[in-house]
């Protein structure tokens, strides 16, 4: 059987306050964020902590996206760019680096599927995801803490500690 997650992240401000969260159901979700990061900071974020969490599971995990950025990255762009030594096509470095070779290692071995789903349309999981990203996001920017949620029995400890050293230290300044 496949389990099925949507993740996706949020930013006020882009950068500005930045949250992001993955849901599989009601009592399997977890969202986190930090004062200052990208949408596709916490796009990324989602589904690398989600990975985290389910290291452990054998079933197949099927990753339901809003962001082509992260689904472009991780199933066709990242082979050219470690070939290249994480630059582009056009030599420029890859932003989100560190974030991305997180995923790499973490996707590495397991069964992992991608795929887009238009965001803010109504799609049950993505719109659920949406809200628990957008929430951190603002509570972030009001200086106080996110719920984390109860995240996936058996996973390792919050990412916002585990998973800290993934995120650069300075957002970059553009999108992509």
């Amino acid at each position: 059987m496949t389990l099925t997650a949507a993740a996706d992240g949020s930013a006020l401000g882009n950068p500005g306050p930045a949250g992001w969260a993955w849901v599989i159901d009601g009592e399997r979700w977890r969202a986190g964020g930090w004062p200052r990061a990208t949408n596709n900071q916490g796009e990324l974020m989602a589904v690398l902590d989600l990975l985290h969490a389910t290291a452990d599971i054998t079933e197949p995990l099927h990753v339901l996206c809003d962001s082509q950025y992260v689904i472009n990255s991780v199933t066709q762009w990242m082979p050219g760019w470690k070939r290249r030594g994480w630059r582009k096509a056009d030599g420029k470095p890859v932003l989100n680096r560190e974030l991305l070779e997180a995923l790499d290692v973490a996707l590495a071995g397991r069964q992992v599927t991608f795929e887009w789903v238009k965001g803010h349309a109504g799609h049950p999981l993505n719109e659920i995801a949406d809200d628990r990203a957008r929430a951190a996001a603002e509570a972030f920017k009001r200086g106080s803490e996110p719920d984390h949620g109860p995240g996936f029995a058996g996973s390792a400890p919050s990412p916002d500690v585990a998973l800290e050293s993934a995120l650069p230290q300075q957002a970059p300044p553009t999108l992509f």
